[in-house]
């Protein structure tokens, strides 16, 4: 019977957490801070149209990017950390936790399913593991490498780069299977996303530091 109740609770855990991720992930910070900042909408008149930090920077200014960045940041973040606040270790629960604020953030809810492309909100919820830093930091070290050593222009070439030899080096290092899937899938979303931007793709260019 106990075990019963604990994996009820489990799974009623998880998908509570799960819900709270992608309702989290729907709220689409450069667009509030842009109106709450110069009372306009920072995708409009832009290339990728993408409600993001890069556009809350360049359209809505320094403060209003900033807090773009973090806030982005913190809705992956949050409920992560809550939900593995407590627990033993990592369960299959974990997975669907990981995944729900960036696929909220790029198919959102509040905005007809019409979102960012969940890069900010990627590294947020891999924070949200805190002490388990290894994702992070190998998606950290793979997006250095392929902006000041191995030099991958433009943008697009650069981050499709960055999550795809991140997630490869997270199935050979990670620890947990669980976190293991939900950075594929996460990596799944973000360059899905991108390969369905509007944006003009440039040819790829690369060189050494």
């Amino acid at each position: 019977m106990g075990k019963i109740y604990t994996t009820r609770w489990t799974m009623g855990r998880g998908i509570f957490y799960t819900m709270i991720g992608y309702v989290s992930g729907s709220v689409l910070y450069a667009k509030v801070f842009g109106k709450l900042f110069c009372q306009k909408d920072v995708t409009e008149d832009t290339i990728d149209g993408n409600p993001g930090t890069t556009n809350a920077f360049l359209n809505g200014g320094i403060w209003c990017g900033i807090c773009t960045l973090l806030c982005d940041l913190l809705k992956g973040i949050l409920p992560v950390y809550a939900y593995m606040h407590g627990l033993p270790g990592a369960d299959i629960w974990i997975t669907f936790v990981l995944v729900a604020p960036v696929a909220g953030h790029i198919f959102p809810v509040f905005h007809r399913f019409r979102g960012g492309k969940g890069i900010a909100v990627s590294f947020g919820v891999l924070l949200g593991l805190y002490p388990y830093m290894k994702p992070v930091l190998l998606l950290a070290c793979c997006f250095l490498l392929f902006s000041f050593v191995i030099v991958i222009t433009p943008n697009y070439h650069k981050t499709f780069a960055t999550y795809l030899f991140a997630t490869i080096l997270v199935l050979f290092f990670g620890k947990n299977s669980y976190v293991s899937l939900g950075m594929i899938l996460i990596s799944a979303l973000v360059l899905g996303k991108l390969m369905l931007c509007r944006e003009e793709r440039e040819e790829i260019k690369v060189k050494l530091l």
